[in-house]
């Protein structure tokens, strides 16, 4: 989703009417318990590519598709009509934290997508991952592909565990907040391992350089629904110029919508929000004003590497962050990766609509609680369990 910054300075709280001090993430506001890992299909472990091995479970009503069978690839219908029962649920920036990716050295597979990375990469990732320091885990190019890693890698953790496997089994459908849907589509099958991997080190250089080419910035408006969120942004927006301008980028849950523009158009938001009776204002410590046309330098970039990426067919739904809906259609699914950047997220659509259609239990892989802190804010009673690496 958001967070994370070249030189990240510690999110800051606005108690509206004061001044602003520290630089503090949303994330401190959703946190409960949840869980988590996937592992590599095992070609990794004989040096092929690592996809993430998964049967095809999700309840489809496309005809001539059986369960247990690869996906036919054609219309971008084939999930229209899922209905889930288990889920895997992924994090996305700023869900990092040092010390993440320790257990994954008691895991070979784990391990194993771990050095995959290194040679992607070009630098050790885990040691990153474990020992910071945390200005460089935090930074937009590091933290991306630190966390694709480690929820991937939390997969292979769950794995080993008594029981993972049939857990595994079970999930029939996937999502990821922003970043981590990339984490979704190679859990089920969309793409190899590796050309997540690659696509989300481009993704991460590109989101910071179109940030460090316009003063923009995001912050959390805590304690507002969304009507309102958008009626303060139209109020800020008639007080600067077009570029300056805001919107919402991430509707997270009831109460937590983060808000994404330029500098002064953020600043404005800052000072009408006591009018507008806003309970708290958090500026997020991200590059820019990401899941806005700040990011439109990135779109291009982007489109150019998933037109030479292979992508299939995905075996279970993956959840859109851009229309809260699952895609089967291999172009449809580049198409809507390259528009995430510049959409907002559309997370709270997406939970209400899996939880209206019968979903029972949840698993975050990766790292945080951030995601299980979300559910909960949405339904109480969600069934969710954290697994980390």
């Amino acid at each position: 989703m958001l967070r994370c910054p070249p030189r990240l300075l510690q999110p800051r709280r606005l108690r509206l009417g004061s001044p602003v001090s520290t630089m503090a993430s949303t994330l401190p506001f959703l946190r409960p318990s949840a869980p988590a890992p996937l592992a590599a299909s095992r070609r990794a472990a004989r040096g092929g590519p690592a996809a993430v091995r998964v049967p095809c479970r999700s309840r489809v009503s496309a005809a001539g598709v059986s369960l247990g069978s690869e996906v036919a690839v054609g219309s971008d219908a084939l999930f229209a009509d899922y209905k889930p029962t288990t889920a895997f649920l992924f994090p996305g920036q700023g869900a990092q934290t040092v010390g993440m990716g320790a257990e994954t050295v008691n895991v070979p597979a784990a391990a194993k997508l771990f050095d995959k990375a290194n040679d992607i990469l070009g630098y050790d990732l885990l040691d990153v991952c474990t020992n910071g320091p945390k200005e460089k885990l935090d930074s937009t190019v590091i933290s991306q592909p630190a966390i694709y890693v480690t929820s991937l890698a939390a997969v292979e953790v769950l794995r080993a565990r008594d029981g993972g496997q049939n857990v595994i089994d079970s999930v029939d459908v996937t999502c990821g907040l922003s970043l981590g849907e990339y984490s979704a589509l190679a859990f089920a099958g969309a793409f190899s391992f590796e050309d997540g991997l690659k696509l989300v080190k481009l993704r991460g250089e590109a989101m910071q350089d179109a940030s460090d080419a316009a003063s923009s910035a995001m912050v959390s408006v805590i304690g507002l629904d969304s009507e309102k969120v958008q009626q303060l942004c139209d109020a800020a927006n008639e007080e600067v110029d077009e570029k300056e301008r805001v919107q919402i980028a991430n509707f997270l849950c009831p109460g937590n919508y983060a808000v994404s523009g330029g500098v002064k158009g953020i600043e404005a938001v800052e000072a009408k929000a006591k009018s507008f009776k806003a309970r708290m204002m958090v500026r997020l410590a991200v590059a820019g004003a990401f899941h806005t046309s700040f990011m439109q330098p990135a779109v291009s970039r982007l489109e150019s590497v998933l037109a030479e990426t292979e992508i299939k067919t995905p075996r279970i739904p993956v959840i859109s962050n851009v229309d809260a809906s699952p895609h089967s259609d291999p172009d449809t699914i580049k198409k809507i990766l390259a528009r995430q950047v510049t959409s907002p997220v559309q997370w709270e659509s997406t939970v209400k609509t899996l939880m209206a259609k019968g979903l029972e239990k949840s698993y975050e892989l990766g790292p945080g609680k951030v995601i299980a802190g979300i559910l909960k804010r949405i339904n109480k009673g969600a069934n969710i369990e954290n697994i980390g690496a």
